[in-house]
């Protein structure tokens, strides 16, 4: 394949090379709805990926929780023991360690900021929207060079 799709990534982790990826286009998905992986650390991700010049978008879906495009999620389903990283800010240091910026400590799930408690649930029109873009994305970067 000559493209990359994520669909509701997770990870609040800066990584110190995350700009340094594979020279081809980058499309992710998400929804403004997820409270296990929220968006905003992808959105600060994607700005940074394009301010190094790479060939990345992402698509909000309002409201859209994360396994939006899995039918067998509809009704939501509410995970209360799940363990999210969603209010953790994390880095990688000098020596490749993911610490906690808050502590400046190497991460443990037993952090304050670990939580417990995520929803994951179907969404027609994401599901349908996404599907569509992701077809037309995989056509246009797989059409032969002219």
């Amino acid at each position: 394949m000559n493209e990359d799709v994520a669909f509701y990534p997770g990870g609040p982790t800066a990584y110190l090379d995350d700009k340094d990826i594979a020279p081809r286009p980058v499309r992710v998905f998400a929804g403004t709805g997820d409270d296990y992986t929220p968006i905003a650390p992808c959105r600060a991700y994607v700005e940074r990926l394009k301010a190094a010049g790479r060939d990345v978008s992402l698509t909000e879906y309002p409201g859209a929780r994360p396994v939006f495009d899995g039918r067998a999620f509809n009704p939501s389903l509410t995970l209360p023991k799940a363990q999210t990283r969603r209010h953790c800010r994390l880095a990688e240091n000098d020596l490749g360690q993911v610490i906690n910026t808050d502590t400046r400590q190497p991460f443990s799930y037993a952090d304050a900021c670990v939580e417990r408690g995520a929803t994951i649930g179907y969404d027609e029109k994401a599901a349908a929207d996404a599907r569509k873009a992701v077809a037309a994305f995989v056509a246009e970067t797989l059409k032969p060079a002219r």
